[in-house]
């Protein structure tokens, strides 16, 4: 909003302000190099349409890896409390 000057002696300190200021319009362009902006919306649907099914291929090879790798220690221990279950004299 456009402040205008204080005219009156005896005004606030505030300057008056003019409620039905409207910024200038900005033109179009005629210029061929440019273009209209995307949201942010159509940025990341180009994004992930493109870089998704890449993307997921490598991520499920990562996880498949932290799968096999945290059950490991999980079938070592089983087989070691059965080895000890194993080993006790049954009364």
């Amino acid at each position: 909003m456009k402040p205008l000057p204080n005219t009156q002696p005896n005004a606030g300190k505030f300057p008056l302000v003019d409620y039905h200021y409207h910024a200038p319009m900005l033109n179009g362009s005629s210029a061929p190099c440019l273009k209209e902006s995307k949201s942010l919306r159509n940025i990341t649907r180009d994004y992930f349409d493109a870089e998704a099914d890449r993307e997921f291929i490598s991520e499920a090879a990562v996880f498949t890896t932290l799968i096999v790798m945290a059950t490991m220690p999980i079938v070592a221990g089983i087989s070691a409390v059965l080895q000890l279950l194993g080993s006790l004299p049954v009364f």
